[in-house]
């Protein structure tokens, strides 16, 4: 029981944190602290709720939505592939997303098309990916990874030749948007309610998952469909990963790094270890877009970069952490 206890009180306490990010980031601005004016009766009480409930609220909430997202993805894959340093990125799939993306803004196309071009490339490439994965039947967890990784970089190159060919005018917002940019968010719903989705149909693989992480061959002598459960995982990080690209642009190190928090948090049950990256990873992008926003107001920076900063020390430190251990 104490064992249960424990990371459901650490849940407990990631979903505090979360919350106080939230308030915090509605909360902080060019302008200072607006809580106190927020609750005023006058003019100025109207002006502050009109910004935090039209402008504020959904940016947060299109920023935890992405980090979620993102983690979702990072925790499927990283079991999937048995590699703590698996993530969208890796697999290219989050190249596919933003070189959809990319070509649909190049192109003059309206948002939806934008967002469909993201989905797009995400599918894209990852079909990619199995099928040269798969290429002889014979699939390897090496395979699968060495694939994306020349894939990740094909687009990387793709993506170079979409910024060189673009025109000036489009260039800043398609350099904003690659290092993840949440000022022009789109409505967030769609996000939230895809994470919400994506989280009900992984929640009955925590079995399964926490069996696969002993080895395909293990779980299949233990009553795993395996074949159905990669393609599933599979599907379920390319849909996370396409919702989080449409949504805040190309966010790197979430999908790498809270997993391996919530690991170190809660242990390796995936009962606890994913609503636990999904938390962390909303939190983190919370966080850096209250960063993004308040660091040098009222000009904004890009909450991916600051992401970047963030959790390149923090990664490494986890490492370090690890291999002392």
């Amino acid at each position: 029981m104490i064992h249960t206890y424990r990371p459901i009180f650490i849940l407990a306490l990631l979903l505090t944190a979360s919350v106080g990010i939230l308030l915090a980031n509605l909360g902080f601005g060019s302008s200072g602290w607006v809580w106190p004016r927020f609750f005023a009766h006058d003019s100025a009480g109207l002006l502050e709720y009109s910004i935090i409930m039209e402008l504020r609220l959904p940016r947060v909430l299109a920023a935890f939505a992405a980090g979620g997202l993102l983690a979702l993805a990072g925790t499927l894959i990283q079991v999937l592939t048995r590699n703590p340093l698996a993530d969208p990125y890796i697999l290219g799939i989050s190249g596919g997303a933003a070189v959809g993306a990319l070509l649909s803004i190049l192109l003059g196309l309206p948002l939806l098309m934008q967002h469909l071009g993201a989905a797009s490339g995400a599918f894209a490439s990852l079909l990619l990916v199995i099928g040269l994965a798969h290429g002889d039947g014979a699939w390897t967890r090496q395979r699968l990874l060495l694939t994306g990784v020349v894939l990740a970089s094909a687009l990387g190159a793709v993506i170079t030749l979409l910024l060189a060919l673009a025109p000036e005018t489009a260039l800043r917002g398609m350099l904003f948007w690659l290092m993840g940019d949440l000022s022009g968010a789109p409505a967030p719903w769609l996000a939230l309610i895809g994470l919400g989705i994506l989280t009900l149909l992984t929640l009955p693989w925590v079995r399964d998952l926490n069996i696969l992480t002993r080895g395909e061959a293990s779980a299949a002598s233990l009553g795993v469909a395996v074949h159905e459960l990669r393609w599933g995982v599979y599907v379920l990080a390319a849909i996370a990963t396409a919702l989080a690209v449409i949504t805040a642009g190309s966010i790197g190190f979430v999908g790498l790094l809270a997993p391996h928090l919530a690991r170190l948090l809660v242990g390796t049950d995936h009962r606890f270890a994913l609503p636990g990256a999904i938390l962390l990873g909303g939190s983190l992008v919370m966080l850096a877009d209250l960063l993004a926003r308040t660091l040098i107001a009222p000009q904004q920076l890009p909450a991916g970069a600051l992401i970047a900063l963030i959790g390149a020390p923090l990664f490494l430190a986890l490492l370090y952490r690890e291999s002392k251990s």
